[in-house]
C-alpha cells in the first residue's frame, strides 16, 4: 500500500470514553479516522459528528473474537486505507475476586486486552516501518505502574504488559520514524466504572483525583507525536507515580491493600 495515501488513525474501543475523546482529538487535528468497536449505533453517531471535519470510516468488530484482528486488518486493506496511527484503546475490567468469574470471562478479557493488541500491532507495524512514519498509542493505566490491588485481578497485570510492550517496541523502532507510547491515565470521567459496577465506590474519590477523557486524550496524542514512551497525564497522577516508585515495596502494597475497596469490587 502506498504511503503517499493520507494516513488514517485506527482507534479501537472508539464508541465511548477515552476512545471517543481520542477520535475527537485527532479529528480536530485533521486526521482521517477508522473507528472500531462492538456498538455500531455508537460508532455511527460519533462518525456523523466527525465527518464534517475529516473522512471517517467505521468497522464494527468485537475484539474478544480471536479472528477479529485479522478481519479488521483485512477490512482496512480492502478499503485501501493506509493506517499510520494505531490506537489500542479497547478495554474494560472484570470486577470481583479472580475465581468469582468463569474462565470464559477471563479468556475473553485476555483476548481483548493482550492478544488483540499484540496482533493488531504486529499487523499494522510493518507498513508503518516501510513508510518510515507511524504512531502507536497504547492506552494503559496507572494500574500498571502501582502494586496490584484486590479485585479486577487481571486488569493491572494487563496494563503492566502494555507498558512493557510499548517500551520494547519504542526501542525497536527508534530512528525508524515510528513512535510508540503507553498512555497511563488514572481516574478518568467515562463509562468505565459504570460498566464494571464500581461507580458507587469511585464516586467517593475526591474531585482533584479525576481528569476528563478529553484532557487524557489531548495529552496522549501530544505525547505520541513527541515520541514520549510513557505518558502519565495529570500532575496528581505523576506525583502518585513517584510516590509509588520510591516507597518500599511492602509499604506500597500495604497502602494499595488498604484502599482497594475504594475503587475495586474485591469480592
Amino acid at each position: 500500500m502506498s504511503s503517499s495515501q493520507p494516513g488514517y488513525a485506527l482507534i479501537t474501543g472508539a464508541s465511548a470514553g477515552i476512545g471517543a475523546a481520542i477520535a475527537r482529538e485527532y479529528a480536530a487535528r485533521g486526521k482521517p479516522l477508522v473507528l472500531t468497536a462492538r456498538r455500531s449505533d455508537r460508532l455511527e453517531a460519533l462518525a456523523a459528528t466527525l465527518r464534517a471535519q475529516v473522512p471517517c470510516e467505521i468497522i464494527v468488530a468485537d475484539l474478544a473474537d480471536p479472528s477479529a484482528p485479522d478481519a479488521l486488518f483485512a477490512a482496512t486493506q480492502q478499503r485501501g486505507l493506509f493506517v499510520d496511527t494505531l490506537v489500542n484503546n479497547a478495554g474494560y475490567g472484570v470486577p470481583g475476586a479472580y475465581p468469582s468469574s468463569p474462565w470464559t470471562t477471563h479468556a475473553a478479557f485476555l483476548q481483548v486486552m493482550i492478544h488483540s493488541v499484540s496482533e493488531l500491532t504486529w499487523r499494522y507495524l510493518p507498513p508503518m516501518q516501510a513508510a518510515a512514519h507511524g504512531r502507536i498509542l497504547n492506552v494503559a493505566s496507572m494500574a500498571g505502574l502501582v502494586p496490584g490491588s484486590a479485585g479486577h485481578t487481571l486488569y493491572g497485570a494487563s496494563k503492566s504488559f502494555l507498558i512493557k510492550f510499548s517500551e520494547s517496541l519504542a526501542l525497536e523502532n527508534r530512528g525508524r520514524g515510528v513512535h510508540v507510547t503507553a498512555l497511563c491515565p488514572g481516574f478518568t470521567y467515562s463509562e468505565f466504572h459504570d460498566v464494571t459496577g464500581t461507580r458507587a465506590q469511585v464516586s467517593r474519590m475526591p474531585d482533584w483525583m479525576w481528569l476528563s477523557a478529553e484532557e487524557v486524550a489531548r495529552q496522549g496524542v501530544d505525547a505520541v507525536e513527541r515520541g514520549e514512551v510513557l505518558m502519565v497525564p495529570g500532575r496528581v497522577n505523576r506525583w502518585l507515580r513517584q510516590v509509588a516508585k520510591h516507597l518500599p515495596d511492602r509499604w506500597a502494597r500495604a497502602l494499595v491493600a488498604a484502599r482497594s475497596s475504594d475503587f475495586r469490587d474485591t469480592h
